[in-house]
């Protein structure tokens, strides 16, 4: 087995949270303030998701004050504490970077019916 892939196995959650690109969803971020910690919710719907193995990331866009505020997750850190699918989207391709240059109602994902 190669030497980065037999590291790696140690770091993968079990644990990974199901979500898909369009869903919002609440992520749940450790942060380390001196020698306090404390976590800080980020919440905006999935636009992106990528890699596989360790390596896997996702991106969250959400609005604040007016201002589109992406930011980018690996799957297995440990400084990601939760996931929590808040509502599920219904959308047709694999990546909503189209939603950069849409504002108001325009920027929203509809909500899949089950």
């Amino acid at each position: 087995m190669d030497a980065i892939k037999f590291i790696a196995e140690d770091c993968i959650k079990e644990n990974v949270p199901q979500f898909e690109i369009g869903d919002t969803v609440r992520v749940d971020v450790k942060i380390r303030e001196g020698d306090k910690e404390r976590i800080q919710a980020f919440e905006g719907t999935v636009i992106a998701k990528r890699g596989s193995g360790v390596a896997e990331t996702f991106t969250v866009r959400r609005l604040s004050y007016g201002v589109g505020v992406e930011r980018v997750f690996p799957v297995h850190s440990p400084n990601v504490a939760d996931v929590k699918v808040i509502r599920k989207g219904k959308v047709r391709r694999a990546k909503l970077y189209y939603l950069r240059g849409r504002v108001g109602k325009a920027a929203k994902v509809k909500e899949a019916l089950k």
